[in-house]
């Protein structure tokens, strides 16, 4: 596939609809010895990157499957930018979400007029049962990260990011079922192919990490993470490993303190929510700055959709 191209196609076709989000400067990361760069998807619509991969995937269809309307599975960011996307085109939405779903995030599906609906403890068990509907009643199937449309439309932040910041030594990314960091990996390895692109994962649930790591899909056990946007297995035949594969150079996990810290110290520093999500790309970071002195990185705050109790919990055990 002609990554590069799709890319560039899907930020012509979504510009109209979503938001270039601003890329800030953290002096708090950077320390005086580097170059630090935020992009602020924390800011976009729906309060997540997700709304670019969905919009994409739905502005591809045909008025006649919009119309009928389309299937999604989501653990709640995904889910949200889908509804968002087909209310913003006229379309009926109907989401599926795991059990763990945040109540906060499935509140923001059904606020923007999706129907949902609750299976599966895991969120491969999710869209397992979200595609077997969507196919049983003819619908389209709007995947979180299984599908190019997606990836594409996903790949759109490398575009802006090289417009905003100019050539970059290296971009850390929150790392789920690997929709972003491969769209971002895709088109920035074809246009700057020296930039570093580093996923970075929960310890507590690290599916896309270890399966890179054994060369093929593996189901790790996946424990609570704040990051439960990340949270959760990879479909067996999901597209994205192969590409995480080709376009990650370096993988990094880390644990639920590490999480918390960043969240709060986002919070503290910048003035700004993030998610668990966006604060495993910055606990990544800061767990190997020192080797990035004298360079110029990107980090990808990827989302602000957190629940007021979980946010309380992370505020209270600081």
């Amino acid at each position: 596939m002609h990554w590069k191209e799709s890319i560039e196609r899907a930020h012509r076709r979504i510009a109209v609809h979503i938001r270039t989000t601003d890329v800030e400067r953290s002096p708090w990361l950077e320390g005086g010895e580097l170059e630090v760069h935020l992009k602020l998807e924390n800011f976009q619509v729906t309060g997540s990157f997700k709304a670019r991969g969905a919009l994409n995937k739905l502005l591809m269809l045909s008025p006649d499957e919009r119309t009928r309307g389309v299937v999604a599975a989501s653990s709640g960011n995904h889910g949200a930018a889908v509804a968002w996307a087909a209310g913003t085109l006229g379309a009926a939405a109907r989401v599926f979400v795991p059990t763990y779903a945040d109540p906060g995030k499935v509140a923001a599906i059904e606020a923007r007029g999706a129907q949902v609906h609750v299976h599966g403890a895991d969120c491969v068990d999710t869209e397992i049962h979200a595609r077997a509907v969507a196919a049983e009643e003819a619908l389209a199937y709007v995947s979180p990260y299984n599908d190019p449309d997606v990836v594409a439309g996903q790949g759109t932040l490398a575009i802006e990011m090289h417009a905003q910041c100019g050539p970059l030594d290296a971009i850390f990314v929150a790392v789920g079922g690997g929709g972003m960091i491969g769209g971002i990996g895709a088109w920035m390895k074809a246009v700057h192919p020296t930039t570093e692109i580093i996923a970075c994962s929960p310890a507590h649930s690290p599916a896309m990490h270890a399966s890179m790591e054994a060369g093929a899909l593996v189901t790790p056990p996946c424990l609570e993470t704040l990051s439960d946007a990340t949270a959760g297995g990879i479909e067996e035949d999901a597209l994205t490993l192969e590409l995480c594969r080709r376009v990650v150079d370096r993988s990094l996990l880390v644990d639920e303190a590490a999480i918390a810290q960043a969240m709060t110290g986002v919070l503290k520093h910048h003035h700004m929510l993030i998610e668990g999500a966006a604060a495993v790309a910055v606990a990544g970071f800061q767990q190997v700055a020192a080797e990035y002195k004298g360079r110029r990185v990107a980090i990808v705050l990827c989302g602000a959709n957190v629940g007021i109790d979980k946010l309380q919990t992370v505020l209270h055990n600081r």
